[in-house]
């Protein structure tokens, strides 16, 4: 082995077969393989028990060649497993990278639209809950319209809301406005300069807020920009 180290020389060094410089290689192979130093560590109960045995006057002591005949034969058969796992490991390679060619292939062809249909499926919380519940729609300025959501909570009131038709850059607010005037402000966000529901950017926003307020006691909603403007009006 004076050649090369070789992992399956674990065995040969436990049980002190190896020569001195294919010892020390090994030795100095162990500092930086973990897996050779942990198949040592479960080879080296083996070695002991092989050294303790000593002979016996009634029986023969047996000659080492099977010993070195078995770690031969072990050996062998650590090469065809690590070729074996080569093999199998380049042909899970292989199917990997063809599989993604065909993906690649499905992407750009006739499974795009099947995706993207998945995709737009995939509703985001605010837009899902919207769409289970029972939009109340509202009155909007400038082609702005929208809706709510409403849901009454132990901690308050929660609101789902609906935008569309409003072009940015702008930043807003979702206000609730209680039937004693006072105003709470349940959630901000600014608009983009392609803006939500209008050409080039069809999609609308949605948004959730909460309120303090209880349902009972919001007299209506309002969507306003920080500059004071009135977006959308929603009564409850």
């Amino acid at each position: 082995m004076t050649s090369r180290v070789e992992h399956t020389d674990v065995g040969a060094y436990a049980l002190g077969l190896l020569e001195e410089d294919d010892r020390q290689a090994f030795e100095a192979h162990l500092l930086g393989c973990a897996p050779c130093r942990s198949e040592l560590s479960d080879l080296s109960g083996m070695a002991s028990v092989l050294s303790g045995i000593g002979p016996v006057e009634e029986y023969d002591v047996p000659s080492p060649e099977p010993v070195i005949d078995l770690l031969q034969r072990k050996k062998a058969a650590d090469r065809r497993t690590r070729r074996g796992t080569f093999v199998i490991g380049m042909a899970a390679a292989v199917t990997l990278v063809a599989g993604g060619l065909t993906v690649g292939t499905q992407l750009n062809g006739e499974a795009a639209p099947q995706i993207a249909q998945g995709h737009a499926n995939h509703l985001g919380p605010a837009e899902q809950f919207y769409a289970d519940g029972v939009p109340i729609e509202g009155k909007g300025v400038d082609g702005v319209t929208g809706g709510l959501v409403v849901e009454s909570k132990a901690w308050g009131t929660h609101a789902a809301l609906k935008l569309a038709g409003v072009k940015g850059p702008l930043e807003c607010e979702l206000v609730s406005v209680g039937k004693s005037g006072e105003r709470r402000v349940m959630t901000g966000w600014s608009v983009p300069p392609a803006g939500y529901g209008v050409p080039g950017s069809p999609d609308p926003l949605y948004m959730h807020g909460g309120s303090a307020t209880p349902l009972k006691d919001i007299d209506h909603f309002e969507v306003v920009t920080t500059t004071g403007k009135k977006l959308l009006t929603v009564n409850v």
